[in-house]
């Protein structure tokens, strides 16, 4: 049981670590506790945020590690017990390899440290990366006002047989910006200011959020309302 505990401790301590180290890269906590988790044991790496950490050459790193020690830790903990059974635990290494991780964890903690820390994985990211080999969070959403909108257009929308000058009046003095309309296959760039607007169609749009949701707040309200139609049960209809 004590060997167990130990054991547990220092999961405990390398999961916090490595949720430390991922924050200290952008990403949220929640993401962060959640991708180490999955890839510590395996399980759910698969959902759509780990493409945050695949497109990130620091998380990568981090990853690598964080995949062979959770196949590692697991042989670790098999052979141990076999040991015990066989010539006793040996309390002396477990407990100096737990003192270790908690005092990487504690070190960590420090504020300096994690500065530190923070500016070379910066710095690292510059010198190794391409701007075309980023995320789209990392590259757009820069800021807490950065914002993405993928917007569908309705039958009842506002900007249905409009184009974006007719719609958005004085657009380029704005904080935001039309990148293109998804139209079927059709991704339109070319004169797409002046292209009307067709039901089905999907826009890409990128500014400051409040700016985003202030003059496309009709059209937003619109497609949540169709979106949230499209998930109730036909009988609602009747």
């Amino acid at each position: 049981m004590l060997f167990l505990f130990i054991y547990l401790v220092i999961i405990l301590a390398v999961i916090k670590i490595f949720v430390i180290l991922f924050r200290l890269t952008g990403l949220k906590v929640e993401v962060s506790r959640f991708q180490v988790i999955s890839m510590m044991t395996g399980t759910g790496f698969t959902t759509g945020e780990s493409e945050l950490i695949l497109g990130h050459p620091v998380r990568r790193k981090l990853a690598i590690f964080l995949i062979l020690f959770g196949a590692f830790s697991l042989a670790v903990i098999i052979s141990s017990i076999s040991e015990f059974l066989s010539k006793g635990l040996r309390e002396k290494e477990i407990f100096i390899g737990t003192g270790a991780v908690i005092a990487v964890f504690l070190v960590l903690k420090i504020e300096s440290v994690r500065l530190g820390l923070a500016k070379v994985f910066h710095r690292e990211l510059k010198q190794k990366i391409e701007l075309a080999d980023l995320p789209m969070r990392d590259v757009f959403l820069k800021n807490k006002e950065d914002f993405l909108l993928h917007l569908s257009i309705y039958e009842d929308s506002t900007l249905v047989h409009r184009t974006i000058n007719e719609a958005v009046k004085e657009h380029d003095e704005l904080a935001l910006v039309f990148l293109f309309i998804q139209r079927g296959d059709i991704r339109i760039r070319k004169h797409l200011y002046d292209t009307r607007l067709h039901e089905g169609d999907q826009l890409l749009i990128y500014g400051v959020k409040d700016v985003v949701l202030t003059i496309l707040h009709e059209d937003i309200s619109i497609m949540k309302k169709n979106q949230k139609n499209r998930e109730l049960p036909s009988n609602h209809f009747l």
